[in-house]
């Protein structure tokens, strides 16, 4: 059985008084990918802010290989080697490629600037523009490339292939793919529903803040029912 990288048990949050998790509980083996699927409002980003600890839950567990990161600030959180590409890419407009990529330097590793531009040749070459004037896709790279500079033990991807056009969706989805062949661990929120299925290994689907479904992804793939159900598509 594979190591347990992140584990949620019996999780529970709240924004003020609306309760929008309720008792959510899954595990990301390392190494692996696991898409969390729902339709809007389902509580998918907020199951990425509870782990990343921008909404510390109200119940439950949240833990890095074994150890218990729930409640902790967000920056101790990163530190411990969870990082965030956040849905919307928010890249600091103001900074030049190479800064965005700087700021987010930490925990000793093999992500280093060369190899997030071996990685992202374009970025490379726009490596001293102002990342506000880059192209959506070329914001997203820079997005991801900025939370591997944090060498994370597992990455949180809120909605990558959100708004870009299909050549760069596809090629989010061959870095994706890559990262997890070399054996990095996966969250990763997704609405196109045939991107998420080629590269999960397990999935979970949320439904109005509670799990409806937990398995392999071939479990899951051809299951019209399911998927009309819970995503609304098929």
């Amino acid at each position: 059985m594979a190591t347990e990288a992140l584990a949620l048990d019996a999780v529970d949050a709240l924004y003020g008084e609306s309760h929008v998790l309720h008792g959510v509980s899954f595990a990301l083996g390392e190494g692996r990918v696991l898409a969390l699927l729902g339709r809007n409002g389902a509580g998918k980003t907020t199951c990425m802010n509870t782990v990343i600890g921008f909404l510390p839950p109200r119940k439950g567990t949240v833990r890095l290989f074994g150890d218990q990161v729930a409640q902790l600030a967000p920056d101790v959180i990163s530190r411990k080697g969870i990082a965030l590409v956040p849905q919307g890419r928010r890249v600091f407009p103001r900074l030049t490629v190479r800064e965005n990529l700087i700021v987010a330097r930490q925990r000793k590793g093999n992500w280093t600037l060369e190899r997030v531009f071996e990685l992202f040749p374009r970025l490379k070459e726009r490596a001293e523009q102002d990342a506000g004037s880059l192209s959506g896709g070329e914001q997203q790279m820079l997005a991801i490339g900025r939370a591997l500079m944090g060498n994370p033990r597992v990455l949180l991807m809120d909605e990558p292939s959100e708004g870009l056009a299909p050549l760069i969706v596809a090629e989010v989805g061959r870095t994706i793919a890559r990262l997890k062949a070399e054996g990095q661990s996966i969250l990763l929120v997704e609405q196109n529903i045939k991107l998420a299925f080629g590269l999960a290994d397990e999935v979970v689907i949320l439904n109005t803040g509670r799990v409806a479904f937990t398995g392999p992804v071939g479990a899951v793939r051809d299951n019209e029912a399911l998927i009309t159900q819970h995503l609304g598509v098929f």
